[in-house]
């Protein structure tokens, strides 16, 4: 595929981001789309946002449990984008408006103190470069119709990213076994799902080791004071105008997120 073909198809996604309009997957017109250039898609339309002032905030892992892997045919993860005008603040509310076909999910939050450098991170090396860890609420999003989406065209659209929101307080990594932490997600008070922290690639701090290693491919670091959302602790809960989620972590808090 060429350049302009990149271009133009990020610029496809970047209109309908614009006019919230869903549009056909990216795969459905190019079926020849690889990972690779849909990462280039997805770095094209992230380029454009810092030019225009936006600033990275972090990075977020999608895919991460086996369910999603089977259902999308792929067996490894993804990764998108976090940007400052993304961020919600705990206990916020989101216009609807704002959003196109927003899901819930609930997910651990590692705030870094150091960069984390591909190609061979390990678990070990992000339990040393976390400052801190949240819990967290990420409200994906996909600019494609109806979410009829395959690996490809995920990734082109920024990993589906839409939103996030930071809760809690600080929690030293070495002081929770985020293996075990169980999750609850609420929506308007009842229980809709549960999750453990093993349901992220079996620890989400390897989740977090893989997108280091991930990114060293595209010439992209893990920086100090970056927030980087794990994955999610079970599935997305689709959300609708004047919902209210939130989330429970154990030993990590909770978080909330209202649709108006």
């Amino acid at each position: 595929m060429t350049s302009k073909s990149i271009v133009e198809l990020a610029d496809y996604l970047w209109d309908a981001e614009q006019t919230g309009r869903g549009v056909q997957a990216l795969t459905e017109l190019h079926p020849e789309l690889s990972i690779f250039e849909a990462y280039q898609v997805q770095l094209h339309n992230i380029d454009k946002k810092l030019k225009s002032g936006q600033t990275v905030t972090g990075k977020k892992i999608g895919l991460t449990s086996l369910a999603m892997q089977e259902l999308l045919g792929v067996d490894q993860p993804d990764y998108g984008h976090l940007l400052d005008s993304m961020v919600v603040e705990n206990g916020g509310e989101v216009p609807y408006s704002k959003v196109m076909q927003p899901k819930v999910e609930g997910e651990i939050a590692f705030v870094l103190k150091e960069d984390l450098v591909g190609p061979s991170i390990t678990i070990e090396d992000v339990w040393k470069a976390t400052d801190y860890v949240l819990p967290s609420i990420e409200i994906v999003d996909s600019r494609v119709k109806n979410w009829q989406i395959k690996l490809e065209d995920t990734i082109a659209d920024n990993a589906s990213s839409g939103l996030y929101v930071l809760g809690g307080q600080p929690v030293r990594i070495a002081d929770v076994d985020l293996k075990q932490v169980k999750m609850v997600l609420k929506k308007n008070g009842s229980i809709v799902n549960t999750g453990v922290g093993a349901a992220v690639l079996g620890d989400p701090a390897y989740a977090v080791a893989w997108l280091a290693n991930k990114l060293h491919e595209f010439g992209i670091v893990l920086k100090a004071g970056e927030v980087i959302l794990s994955g999610a602790l079970s599935a997305a809960v689709e959300a609708q105008p004047r919902d209210t989620f939130s989330i429970e972590i154990d030993h990590l808090g909770e978080a909330s997120v209202t649709f108006s």
